[in-house]
């Protein structure tokens, strides 16, 4: 098996690079998820944010 190591990505949003780290990866493959992430954290956590003000908007909570 391969041993993991840090691999920089880019933010399919923001444009910035970001480290997915080892631990992240490991996670990931635990979790079964078979791609990398493709936004940085910043940008996920915004995008959660949206939907979770778009839910409590519309009543959806």
């Amino acid at each position: 098996m391969e041993e993991l190591q840090d691999i920089t990505l880019v933010c399919k949003d923001c444009g910035q690079p970001f480290v997915w780290t080892v631990g992240e990866q490991e996670f990931y493959q635990q979790m079964g998820f078979n791609n990398p992430p493709v936004r940085c954290k910043e940008c996920r956590d915004r995008r959660k944010a949206e939907r979770n003000n778009q839910n409590y908007d519309n009543g959806n909570y």
